[in-house]
């Protein structure tokens, strides 16, 4: 076998720099990883963006933080705020309730893992579909477990912000549990940034387990800069009529990559799952979700809408399956994107998988350009070509947009996406502005 289709040696070591009480977690992930080969254009998840991977140029460990200019697309929302530097907690950093409604438990802060979170982190690792995953598991310093008690609601939002601090290429791989106890209500904000212009490498993963009747609205930032490669892994297992919302955004890079995997366990179970991504110049940008549907009388709904430009090529693979056993499920998913330029490249694979036979699914995926009946009619009106073209663009993605249920968050993207827009067109950014 080719040496070039391993990992490279540097990450099959485990964490140097690790806390004690995730030593054993490191070294089993490290010897599932050295078996694993990396994915090839013939991986059929990865068919499309194995060429991007770079490792080669992020094999560091990024541990020492340092001050940068506060250039990042940081929002604060308020609430509460779990903050990792370079991968691991900062609790300096960070603003944690004083309440037993909310805990955040540092991995590192603790005697030993208990049986039931070494579980979940198992989970993923040495799963083959997810070889980032395991590397994240090999190389993981510190994580968080974030616990919402049964019976309560947390008004505030809980933003978790994973930020690279560095000035030298390198990696930084970080892992949050969230455990929503039955009945609970919560709202998860995750923030990815970093230093421009150094190549780095993001290895996340975020785990949700809902309780019963628990509802948990995640919202997703991926805002890193261009030099950036990310690569991040959802999961989420629901039970009894619980609710998980999410709103997956992001912008693209030299590599972005971001797999949800949804298991709805027992009935009554309602999972959406909206994604926004946005690509230009050569950036590259790979979505995978898979909503699996296990029990009976579940329900799930997912929409995600992506913008193309220049030369960049944006990827989205989505799947529902219905197992056997899961009847009267209701499950939907659409897909539409828009291209700016003739040098971009949008591949799109809706999939339905069901194995129960009294279900009702839907799919549907589209691939276009801006509507010239709609510029014209714009045009007519005394409204710029350029100014219009962006007015169109803009309509397309805030209709998602308007759903994300936090104001700081839609303002922060909106900003961007005006910048976006000013990049492809030459219309006014009064015009866009007005429009958003």
């Amino acid at each position: 076998m080719s040496a070039t289709k391993t990992f490279p040696a540097t990450f099959l070591t485990p964490a140097t720099t690790g806390e004690a009480v995730l030593a054993e977690f490191n070294a089993e992930a490290a010897k599932a990883l050295a078996g694993f080969t990396l994915p090839t254009r013939k991986t059929e998840n990865w068919k499309y963006s194995s060429r991007h991977l770079a490792l080669a140029e992020v094999l560091a460990e990024t541990n020492s933080a340092v001050e940068l200019p506060d250039e990042r697309h940081l929002v604060d929302v308020g609430g509460y705020r779990i903050v990792f530097t370079n991968g691991k907690y900062d609790r300096a950093a960070s603003r944690l309730p004083e309440s037993d409604e909310l805990t955040v438990q540092p991995f590192a802060a603790m005697d030993s893992l208990s049986p039931t979170l070494v579980r979940t982190l198992h989970a993923v690792t040495g799963n083959t579909e997810f070889p980032f995953a395991t590397l994240n598991a090999t190389k993981l310093v510190d994580g968080v477990l974030i616990r919402i008690a049964s019976n309560r609601q947390i008004v505030e939002p809980v933003q978790v912000i994973y930020d690279h601090c560095t000035t030298t290429p390198g990696s930084a791989h970080a892992r949050v549990v969230v455990e929503a106890g039955d009945n609970s209500k919560v709202t998860i904000i995750e923030e990815y940034t970093g230093p421009a212009d150094i190549p780095l490498l993001t290895s996340a993963v975020t785990q949700f387990i809902l309780g019963k009747q628990a509802k948990v609205t995640h919202i997703r930032l991926c805002m890193e800069p261009e030099a950036t490669q990310h690569i991040g892994l959802t999961t989420v297992a629901q039970n009894r009529d619980s609710q998980f919302l999410a709103h997956n955004i992001g912008f693209g890079g030299k590599l972005r990559r971001h797999d949800i995997n949804v298991k709805l366990l027992e009935p009554g179970g309602f999972s959406l799952v909206n994604g926004i991504y946005l690509t230009r110049d050569s950036q590259h940008y790979d979505n995978h979700t898979r909503l699996e549907h296990i029990a009976p009388h579940c329900e799930s709904s997912e929409t995600y809408r992506g913008i193309a430009d220049d030369s960049s090529h944006a990827v989205f693979n989505g799947q529902i399956l219905i197992q056997r056993d899961a009847q009267k499920s209701l499950a939907n998913m659409s897909n539409k994107n828009l291209l700016l330029s003739s040098g971009a490249e949008i591949d799109t694979k809706p999939e339905l998988e069901i194995y129960a036979d009294d279900v009702k699914c839907s799919h549907g995926a589209t691939i276009g350009q801006l509507d010239d009946d709609a510029l014209f009619y714009l045009v007519s009106r005394g409204i710029s070509s350029d100014t219009a073209a962006s007015m169109l663009s803009m309509g397309f993605i805030n209709e998602l947009l308007e759903q994300v249920p936090n104001e700081k968050v839609r303002t922060l993207v909106t900003e961007q996406l005006i910048e976006f827009l000013n990049r492809s067109f030459a219309g006014s950014p009064e015009a866009v502005a007005e429009r958003s």
